[in-house]
């Protein structure tokens, strides 16, 4: 099979390289690239292992496939860092509330959290569940998932308002 070039925006940087068309991006990113942030869990976009946000939109990158990323703003987890390569605000919620156990869910989730919270900067509890409703988790119960979530949103919107 003939591969395609793809070229996208990727944490802010441009990559590119070749894929065959039917490579899905989870593939590309942790294959092509060493992107190695989102995980691959069960390849069939129940779990959201692999959240991804592409153009302001999280999508499962088991679904997509790399040919429907080009040209786009792809952000991963690692994406989140600040410019210095410390935890951000969310990363770092997830650590102090401990949102965590195995860590496997925790990228997409991060993730997914990241555009929540960008649809909805003041959640309530109940949308924080929701919002996350299609990452999975097989650890943690979900609680310090959603505390690290609403903590997250108490830090950023007090940066904001610090700010203005």
């Amino acid at each position: 099979m003939s591969k395609m070039h793809v070229k996208f925006t990727l944490n802010g940087q441009d990559v590119e390289g070749l894929a065959e068309p039917r490579t899905l991006l989870i593939h590309f990113l942790r294959e092509t690239l060493n992107v190695t942030g989102p995980h691959i869990g069960c390849e069939t976009s129940h779990c959201g292992a692999c959240t991804v946000d592409m153009d302001g939109k999280s999508v499962k990158s088991c679904t997509v496939f790399v040919g429907q990323a080009d040209g786009r703003q792809i952000t991963t987890v690692e994406g989140l860092t600040n410019a210095d390569g410390s935890l951000g605000v969310i990363q770092e919620m997830f650590r102090e509330h401990h949102g965590l156990q195995c860590g496997f869910c925790t990228p997409g989730m991060i993730t997914r959290a990241h555009r929540l919270l960008q649809e909805n900067p003041n959640p309530t509890e109940e949308e924080v569940r929701f919002g996350i409703a299609g990452n999975l988790c097989r650890c943690t119960g979900y609680q310090n998932i959603v505390k690290a979530i609403l903590a997250s949103a108490e830090q950023l919107n007090a940066m904001k308002e610090a700010a203005e």
